[in-house]
């Protein structure tokens, strides 16, 4: 995707009924805009965490006023959730607890606390526990989609499961034998069921993409969701979009044996 193109798309992704909008506007996947507006979200939310935890005591007095947890996120557009947990402990609620009733809103006796929870888990899409859930499943859809493809040309492989204990640092897909895709050797893939781009691209270089070139040699990631034209990945790291891997590219395989 051209820079511009996604810059303006990023840029009106502020709320989450901004995805069904621009879908209709644009012709745009949900699920694309959904990626995107989660990115936005979790970036945003961990750039103002601690100016909002700084007005912490004035949120809880508004709360013990009468006003929702769910308004106040809305005036000061932060995750509902997020602000729920940060707000249980300025008014004595361990985040432990929290979590347990979040995740079983009946097991809180406390009628309004309650009610909150409820609202604020229905109004998240992204931190409540049903968010949370939609991202692990859009991760595991990734990583089979990664799996049959490589099945399907019976390349042998380890997965990160497998590998557990074994490595520090271990890739969703370590390759038997390395193959080769587009002139270049991979021994290892990388499945990331998100968008690429210089943000995105710079925390997985750092914590993952460099570590496992240190470790198995050259290798590819591939950004299910497409990632920004011209983005430079770390060296022996070659960028795959989602589209390399349809169905339709299994007439001609473009990856073979060394």
């Amino acid at each position: 995707m051209k820079y511009e193109d996604y810059r303006e798309i990023y840029s009106q992704l502020k709320k989450p009924h901004d995805i069904d909008n621009l879908a209709k506007r644009y012709g745009l996947d949900r699920e694309f805009l959904l990626v995107l507006y989660t990115q936005r979200t979790v970036r945003d939310a961990t750039r103002r965490f601690y100016i909002v935890k700084k007005d912490m005591k004035k949120i809880a007095k508004e709360y013990r006023q009468g006003t929702s947890i769910a308004k106040i996120a809305r005036m000061i557009n932060f995750p509902p959730v997020l602000l729920a947990l940060m707000l249980g402990a300025e008014i004595g609620l361990p985040r432990k607890q929290f979590w347990k009733y979040i995740r079983d809103p009946n097991s809180c006796h406390d009628k309004r606390l309650r009610k909150e929870l409820e609202m604020v888990a229905a109004d998240d899409i992204i931190y409540s526990p049903k968010g949370s859930q939609v991202q692990t499943e859009r991760g595991q859809w990734g990583e089979k989609k990664l799996q049959d493809w490589l099945d399907k040309r019976e390349l042998k492989y380890r997965t990160e499961v497998e590998l557990r204990g074994e490595y520090t640092k271990t890739p969703d897909c370590l390759l038997e034998k390395p193959i080769q895709i587009n002139g270049s050797k991979v021994h290892w893939i990388e499945s990331k069921a998100s968008f690429g781009d210089d943000i995105e691209l710079r925390k997985n270089a750092r914590r993952q993409l460099k570590p496992y070139t240190e470790m198995f040699g050259t290798g590819a990631v591939v950004y299910w969701f497409g990632f920004v034209e011209g983005i430079e990945p770390p060296e022996g790291v070659m960028l795959l979009p989602g589209t390399y891997f349809n169905d339709h590219m299994h007439l001609e395989p473009k990856a073979k044996d060394f």
